[in-house]
């Protein structure tokens, strides 16, 4: 699993729930543009990050993880 199919499995969840970035940046605990700049690659998106955008986006840690490697499903 690549560093960029797990932001891509983010940016698809925010999207197949309907939801804004700025809602989820602020349920995870980051400004608008940290969390921005964490999704176009100019922050990096660490490890210590997935509970906190997972539990923002209503979804297990896992299932992140799991889209990335299976991002049809």
């Amino acid at each position: 699993m690549r560093y960029e199919d797990v932001v891509s499995a983010v940016r698809q969840v925010i999207h197949d729930k309907g939801m804004k970035q700025c809602v989820v940046a602020e349920r995870a605990g980051f400004s608008e543009a940290e969390f921005s700049n964490m999704l176009n690659g100019r922050k990096l998106l660490r490890i210590e990050h997935i509970p906190r955008i997972a539990n923002a986006l209503g979804i297990e840690p896992n299932d992140l993880f799991e889209k990335a490697e299976n991002p049809t499903k």
